[in-house]
């Protein structure tokens, strides 16, 4: 009869790191406060904190049932272990052994949760993407890119609504917004914050030549009710047709609105709804949510920057390539973490990537 001890004293180790990455001891007592909470009869006469407090209910109690599953799924492999080697019973390998990998794959998905160090991780949020340099293909590779956090998003079972797009003059796309809902989602999507460079031959050259060309992701976290007045001398509004993602018209009317902060630069934009004001007030929404952002990020690399922590790869910097010519290879140019299939990653296979960013931050943020 084979002896588990080792795996399973590792197995016990590792949760113990989980118990304290997810703060079981704190959530356990926070998830008391809020039941209590959720139980008043009154809960729903604030209808935007009854819904934050729901939020935060069921991101704990899943922390915490997820946490107590493994637990009695490692007591019971060990209950198991001990008696198939008191009996010598080597039938009971298989499933021991099998209840061991079980355990250590979740928790392999658990350790994740380690990553996440910034303060917006698990909000919902933002993101543009914008042409660069490369003329028609950098808008060519701006709708590949927002095919693939498309694919990605539904390959995570996040939400993924397009706010608006602006269509390129002869293919792809200018610009594109949407906003990713799930936990999160922030936190990851932090990791494609930057610009991504393609090489490949130009479907748009009749010669057949090898172009590079750019597009800049920007990812700002859902912020609720942020605090920040903008006055409306600094914003420059303007309208157009709503369309679908890859620029499709969805209706023939410019309900849609765009939303310029002159001081800053920043865009956002709304076309999901049908009347034209509704769409300025989610536009709205979404330019105080980043306007905030702005403000939080400003004032960090300014605490940074006193402290003489080294910044890390952001806006405007070329972060990762994508090549498929003349060999196939996608690598990030941070983590070094590089895949060959990059059709995969086209596809929305991106989670390699993300983990590996995450990791490199957090060792960016160790002193």
């Amino acid at each position: 009869m084979r002896d588990f001890s080792d795996d399973l004293k590792d197995l016990r180790r590792r949760l113990g790191e989980a118990a304290g990455y997810l703060q079981v001891d704190t959530n356990r007592a926070r998830l008391s406060e809020l039941e209590q909470e959720i139980a008043r009869p009154d809960l729903w006469d604030d209808q935007d904190h009854a819904k934050q407090l729901n939020a935060e209910y069921a991101a704990i109690r899943g922390d915490i049932d997820l946490y107590d599953s493994l637990v009695a799924q490692t007591d019971d492999a060990d209950v198991l272990h001990d008696l198939a080697r008191e009996e010598g019973d080597e039938t009971q390998e298989p499933e021991i052994e099998h209840g061991i990998a079980s355990i250590n794959a979740a928790l392999d998905q658990l350790d994740l949760r380690s990553l996440f160090t910034g303060e917006h991780d698990e909000a919902d949020c933002i993101v543009q993407i914008n042409a660069k340099d490369g003329g028609v293909d950098a808008q060519d590779w701006s709708e590949m890119l927002l095919r693939m956090y498309s694919r990605w998003a539904e390959r995570r079972g996040f939400g993924f609504e397009v706010d608006g797009i602006s269509e390129g003059t002869e293919a792809g796309i200018l610009s594109a917004e949407f906003t990713l809902t799930g936990r999160f989602a922030y936190g990851l999507m932090t990791s494609e914050r930057g610009t991504h460079r393609l090489v490949r031959i130009s479907p748009f050259d009749n010669q057949g030549r090898r172009q590079t060309s750019f597009a800049a992701v920007q990812v700002w976290p859902v912020l609720d009710n942020p605090d920040v007045e903008v006055s409306e001398s600094d914003i420059r509004m303007e309208v157009f047709r709503a369309s679908g993602a890859g620029g499709q018209h969805v209706n023939k009317t410019s309900s849609a609105v765009r939303l310029i902060h002159e001081p800053t630069g920043l865009v956002a934009s709304s076309q999901e709804e049908r009347s034209q004001l509704q769409n300025r007030e989610k536009a709205m929404n979404r330019l105080r949510t980043m306007i905030a952002a702005k403000i939080d990020e400003e004032r960090q690399a300014e605490l940074d920057r006193i402290a003489g922590r080294q910044a890390q790869v952001g806006w405007g910097s070329q972060i990762r390539s994508y090549v498929l010519q003349p060999y196939q290879m996608v690598k990030d140019l941070r983590t070094e973490v590089e895949s060959s299939q990059v059709a995969a990653v086209l596809d929305g296979d991106l989670d390699e990537f993300m983990e590996g960013y995450l990791g490199w931050r957090r060792r960016q943020d160790t002193p």
